[in-house]
């Protein structure tokens, strides 16, 4: 006999050992066993978590849920198209005619801008506050641009930053 083969009979091939070695098998499936049993009544199936999956939609069904501001998006460039032409065909005051010439046609820009923005408001997040604000900025940037290049008169241009600032809030709701 060698080392090896002595070394292997008194750890693993004597008959306590294997004895041992067998009872411990014979503990772990009967508690296995116990504990397969007993979790039947403790623990209590779950049903497997159903997926609920909803037919598509047609293309014109979704647009239409924001059939609103793509009206109000509709009505506002075709109001832009209207005080573009309107403005190309004008005489403005004689005073600054080149500078409210110049005024006239940025208001038109971003009143244009912001009608084809408008297109976009259905399909972010915060679809009221987005579209609030664009209005407003139309309102009172571009309106108050319009009115100054149309009479003259200066009287409303402490507005016009807001409706700016208006149209940055805009931006970012929908970005949000």
């Amino acid at each position: 006999m060698t080392i090896y083969d002595t070394a292997s009979y008194i750890f693993v091939n004597n008959p306590i050992m294997s004895g041992s070695a067998q009872l411990l098998m014979d503990t772990a499936q009967a508690v296995g066993g116990v504990a397969k049993s007993l979790s039947a009544f403790v623990v209590p199936k779950t049903p497997p978590p159903t997926m609920v999956v909803m037919d598509p939609l047609p293309l014109w069904q979704l647009a239409s849920s924001g059939g609103y501001y793509i009206r109000l998006a509709g009505l506002l460039g075709a109001s832009a198209v209207a005080l573009g032409a309107y403005g190309a065909h004008s005489t403005f005051p004689k005073d600054d005619k080149i500078e409210l010439k110049e005024v006239f046609e940025r208001a038109n820009k971003y009143h244009f801008i912001h009608s084809l923005a408008m297109l976009g408001v259905p399909l972010c997040r915060w679809t009221k506050t987005s579209g609030t604000f664009f209005m407003l900025g139309i309102a009172m940037f571009s309106g108050t641009c319009y009115y100054l290049a149309l009479t003259g008169d200066r009287s409303f241009n402490k507005i016009t930053p807001i409706g700016g600032i208006c149209f940055i809030l805009g931006w970012l709701a929908m970005a949000l």
